[in-house]
């Protein structure tokens, strides 16, 4: 073998394949890109870190000859050309090296979170990982992509990462053709920009002739590693569990809130809103998957809260996750900015099984072995062992029909997401098609047995976000074992159904002893998400729920209000009977008994099915009837406004009368409540409560009949309704009765 190598070319080896020569027969030109993980070449500065190289695989050529190498060396002078030529095998192969380390400079004085997507015919290849808070962001990515035409053009565009919608940061046209200079620094352009610098990004890449016999069994097995590597990406190995503790010497003269934000890569978790004090005390759980391809530290933030739109950053810091001990708590105390405190926080690494992507043919409880494993881990006779894994969830995704169409041409190019709490799978896309068959297995670990699966379809739409085509929510307790299931695809805010359906088929194994303890704690918290909008829909919608569920207590207080009236003799009687004997006999333990007989006539009712379960259940559609004008929105929004008004006013007024019977705001009435009070400690001191509340029932039952045409009235609500809320004493604050009134807070 006969080795020519530039001084700064990376080893051959291991960068390109041997490749062979080209037939004459040949005549067409399939090309291939390649994004090869290799040695950094020396570089100018200390920025240029990344060292991917775009090895381009071509044919066409009649023969390739070391004289052919020596001409293209000569033609290409500036580039760094290395080849080999074996005598033996007629074997030859070009690389043609630019350096390029994928350094991005984006404005001055902020910060980003880039990612580059690298777009073919409209069509994204590949998709970089986000580096955040940087401007020169490095990347140590790999990733092959074939390409029907050397002439084709790679479409590099770079992106801000953002909550809501990615910012565009520029983009760059990569010609792949053998007129390319060696080293290529690629200045981004944005035509929509008003700046002239959008920074640069700086590439190595790698020409190489590939012979067409050996193409498509090249290609194929390119593919396969290029679907290999985009299922191990969303596979997990591990959880981190950190739970949030408490702050330590934080300021004290400070108002407003106090949160936390975690991050650990595309994962975020906010904590619950403090408010400022010395040592606030969250205790609050928060679990990150562990990817083995994300090698980023967890991101800490603590933020003070003013308002709606003022924060301002207490401190932000760093934790290396990856030399974690597994099964290991560790305790880690970070100082935050200066006179901001200490936050103090635990971190534990468990380990994580059952999560897998597969054929159809290779679904782990198909395999006997593996079944039986599964089976055995999650039998009664194990309940002690491994608490937190509740269960095991199969799902195979078999195929979608009859979905929107998206595109131009009348089809879509749909993918599917897989959600179950946290964790998040989705299948390849399927191009150009209205019914794709993914044919794929899904497995997760189930941590809570009353999490719901949910399914969204989608279409992938380019650079822009995927079109939404629809979603499906299962709740695992109600998966029935091995069956096929279609379900009807539903809108984006569940109100009702979008076009097309899906097939699934679940199955769900778990141990009834962990998922009853593991309902007794908190429950997980979601992934961060986007702060929620008014939406004159959903406000009417809450009210509405609200209005059903207090007509229904209003109406349970008709009821006994019209025993006490007698409305209906033998229905009183009845009353007046029970209400005798269970208060002569009542004990402790017969308030769970009750519920309990409850529960088991309601479960009576239902399989009788004399009444249903849902017979209760609001619409999530709550739909108005008939089409609207602007005036007529505009006054149900204001009726909708001045009923949350006035429920405010009576829940806030009840307050602050409660209060201001206790800082005699009214000495009078607090003088008398002083005399009820005292009066009642006596009762309760000397007479039983039984015998109180016999004395009150027969009181209330009895008050018709003496008095028929006497007025209902609640001696309580009636008394706070003289003692004035704090409206109305700013609005009487001229008045000397309110202003020689002592109060005590």
């Amino acid at each position: 073998m006969m080795m020519m190598q530039s001084p700064h070319a990376p080893c051959l080896s291991t960068v390109c394949p041997t490749i062979n020569t080209v037939p004459e027969t040949h005549q067409h030109h399939p090309l291939s890109l390649h994004i090869l993980k290799g040695p950094s070449p020396p570089t100018p500065t200390s920025l240029f870190l990344f060292s991917p190289f775009f090895a381009v695989n071509f044919n066409g050529h009649r023969s390739v000859t070391p004289e052919l190498f020596s001409s293209l060396a000569a033609t290409f002078s500036s580039c760094q050309v290395a080849w080999r030529f074996s005598c033996q095998t007629g074997r030859a192969e070009l690389l043609w090296v630019l350096p390029a380390f994928g350094r991005c400079s984006f404005g001055v004085g902020s910060t980003s979170d880039p990612y580059v997507k690298f777009k073919l015919e409209g069509k994204t290849i590949y998709k970089s990982k986000i580096v955040y808070k940087n401007l020169n962001p490095k990347w140590t990515e790999s990733f092959s992509f074939p390409l029907q035409d050397r002439e084709q053009v790679v479409d590099v565009r770079v992106y801000d990462k953002d909550l809501t919608t990615d910012d565009f940061m520029g983009s760059i046209h990569l010609c792949l053709s053998l007129s390319r200079t060696s080293e290529m620094v690629l200045s981004l352009e944005d035509p929509n920009s008003l700046e002239d610098d959008m920074g640069v990004i700086v590439m190595d890449t790698c020409l190489t002739f590939r012979d067409a016999t050996i193409k498509k069994r090249v290609n194929k097995a390119q593919t396969q590693r290029s679907a290999e590597a985009t299922k191990n990406s969303q596979l997990w190995s591990g959880v981190f569990g950190i739970t949030l503790v408490e702050g330590q010497d934080m300021p004290e003269n400070v108002q407003g809130d106090i949160y936390v934000r975690y991050r650990l890569g595309e994962q975020k978790y906010k904590s619950k809103n403090l408010c400022v004090q010395a040592n606030p005390q969250w205790r609050e759980r928060f679990d990150f998957n562990k990817y083995e391809d994300c090698l980023e530290p967890l991101q800490v933030e603590v933020f003070a809260k003013r308002g709606r739109k003022s924060e301002e950053s207490w401190g932000m810091f760093e934790v290396d996750l990856s030399r974690l001990p597994v099964a290991t708590q560790q305790l880690y105390t970070h100082v935050l900015d200066e006179d901001k405190g200490r936050l103090v926080f635990l971190a534990t690494l468990n380990p994580c099984c059952g999560v897998s992507i597969n054929e159809l043919n290779k679904a782990p409880l198909e395999q006997p072995d593996e079944r039986d494993q599964i089976l055995e881990k999650y039998s009664l006779k194990n309940s002690h062992k491994c608490l937190r894994e509740v269960g095991f969830l199969q799902v195979k995704v078999v195929s979608a029909t009859d979905l929107t169409s998206t595109d131009l041409n009348g089809k879509s190019d749909p993918f599917c997401v897989l959600e179950l709490g946290n964790s998040r799978l989705q299948t390849h896309t399927i191009y150009k098609t209205l019914s794709p068959e993914w044919e794929k297995v899904f497995t997760f670990p189930i941590k809570d047995i009353h999490d719901v699966l949910e399914l969204t379809v989608f279409g992938e739409d380019g650079d822009k976000a995927p079109d939404f085509l629809g979603r499906v929510a299962i709740p695992l307790l109600t998966v029935q074992n091995g069956q096929q299931v279609t379900r009807g695809l539903k809108k984006a805010n569940w109100e009702g159904p979008a076009k097309g359906t899906i097939s699934l088929v679940m199955e769900v194994h778990y141990n009834p002893v962990r998922a009853g303890i593991r309902t007794f704690k908190p429950k997980e918290e979601k992934f961060l998400e986007d702060n929620p909008k008014f939406a004159k829909k959903v406000l009417a919608q809450n009210i509405y729920r609200v209005r059903k569920i207090t007509m229904a207590v209003l109406h349970t207080l008709q009821y006994i209000k019209s025993c006490f009236q007698w409305e209906s003799t033998q229905q009183s009687i009845i009353a007046f009977l029970i209400f005798i004997v269970t208060v002569w006999a009542w004990e402790l333990f017969m308030l769970p008994l009750f519920l309990l007989l409850l529960i088991g006539w309601n479960y009576f009712q239902i399989t009788t099915e004399r009444i249903s379960s849902n017979q209760d259940l609001v619409s999530v559609s709550y739909t108005e009837s008939g089409k609207k004008g602007l005036m007529d929105k505009i006054h149900m929004v204001q009726e909708i406004v001045i009923t949350v008004q006035s429920i405010l006013d009576e829940i806030a007024c009840i307050g602050e009368r409660v209060k201001n019977t206790f800082n005699w705001s009214v000495p009078f009435l607090s003088c008398l409540a002083c005399l009820v009070l005292f009066v009642a400690t006596a009762t309760l001191y000397y007479i039983p409560l039984r015998y109180i509340i016999l004395i009150w029932g027969v009181n209330k039952f009895t008050k018709k009949l003496r008095s028929p045409y006497a007025i209902d009235n609640n001696e309580i609500l009636d008394f706070l309704k003289r003692v004035p809320s704090d409206v109305q004493k700013v609005r009487n604050h001229n008045n000397s009765y309110y202003l020689r009134t002592p109060t005590f807070t």
